[in-house]
């Protein structure tokens, strides 16, 4: 049996530290790419520290009362979003951080966290009698998650939205609520998309009278993600890999935003085609352990919030190397626990120390 444990223990510590140790390695790497990233090794050291600090402290916190306080997170989360708005720091056309001298928190993030924490605790406590009641509760959660998507899209954050949305049907998915109105839902969405194409097309002088020509342009840039240097030197870095190579020194092929968006293509550069292949095996194992954690929780709002959890920890690796690779347009989906970043990677490592409270008799199960 001991043996067993120990089995399930290196399931997540063996993929999770080897995924930890490559970001150290390229935030290192990206030092000798610009003198922008001169200090990336440094913080992202930090971030990990502060993140291990979450996961020790958080066995020893009620945290089981974070459910009955996710209301009040939810609040001053929102309150942070508008804050933002207002004293934000803008980085690449984007007013997504507060500057607080040491640290630039991303609420955005943070929300995806406090969000996940409310709808589930909502979801698990409720139970539905009608038709009625479960569309008024969908009209409260609509209006739950248009408040912070709203904001977020002023900053504008298109994937901090994409995650809002992605818990919300997730959740609701596996909820007492009738499936029905996911077909009436589908319908609204594919006619909505179909209209847009349309307009987009067809009617490109009124589609920008109604959502103005900044978001449009933001659009057409989506329509056109194959054309630029990003994504084109990201292709070149992984096709040209050795099978293996070890050039922490020497800066290879240059790829913008390569410790943030393009790390699965930066670490081609670094160890060769042996490194994407490594992160891939890395995720595969993790996914494994949390579908199977997952299983052997009992409590609905905590499984829920695993869920949600999961949800935003796979599809953020599909959308990133999906990215990469040139499938998909780039709309700035960090890599988990490998792309730089303090808001995103403390907040994953909150969601495991929640995650791991669950069950503090032992480390995984």
């Amino acid at each position: 049996m001991k043996a067993k444990q120990i089995l399930k223990n290196l399931l997540f510590l063996f993929p999770f530290l080897m995924l930890l140790t490559i970001s150290l390695f390229l935030m290192y790497h990206s030092k000798f790419i610009m003198d922008a990233y001169s200090i990336h090794f440094e913080k992202q050291l930090l971030w990990f520290g502060v993140g291990f600090f979450f996961l020790i402290i958080f066995r020893f916190l009620p945290t089981k009362k974070l459910f009955s306080f996710s209301l009040f997170f939810y609040i001053c989360n929102v309150f942070l979003l508008g804050l933002v708005l207002v004293v934000g720091h803008e980085v690449n056309g984007a007013k997504a951080w507060i500057d607080l001298k040491y640290f630039n928190l991303q609420p955005s993030e943070l929300m995806k966290l406090s969000y996940s924490l409310f709808l589930a605790h909502l979801l698990s406590k409720k139970k539905f009698k009608s038709i009625k009641q479960e569309f008024l509760f969908l009209i409260l959660v609509f209006i739950l998650l248009a408040i912070p998507s709203i904001l977020i899209f002023l900053e504008p954050d298109t994937g901090a939205i994409i995650f809002l949305i992605l818990i919300t049907l997730v959740l609701l998915w596996n909820s007492p609520i009738h499936k029905f109105w996911f077909v009436i839902l589908g319908i609204l969405a594919f006619s909505l998309i179909l209209g847009f194409f349309y307009c987009y097309f067809y009617q490109k002088d009124f589609l920008i009278s109604v959502i103005g020509t900044t978001f449009f342009y933001r659009v057409e840039r989506l329509f056109n993600f194959r054309e630029g240097l990003q994504i084109e030197n990201a292709l070149i870095a992984l096709g040209s890999a050795p099978l293996y190579r070890f050039s922490i020194f020497e800066t290879g092929i240059y790829i913008p935003e390569s410790p943030t968006d393009f790390i699965f293509a930066l670490s081609s550069n670094v160890f060769g085609i042996l490194g994407p292949m490594m992160i891939l095996f890395c995720y595969l194992l993790l996914d494994l352990y949390f579908i199977h954690y997952y299983k052997h929780l009992q409590k609905k709002e905590e499984k829920l919030f695993t869920m949600a959890f999961f949800a935003i920890f796979f599809v953020s690796q599909w959308i990133n190397i999906s990215m990469n690779l040139g499938m998909i347009p780039i709309i700035g989906i960090p890599l988990p626990f490998v792309s730089y970043g303090g808001s995103s990677t403390i907040v994953l490592f909150l969601y495991l120390a929640i995650l791991f409270s669950f069950r503090k008799q032992k480390l995984v199960l």
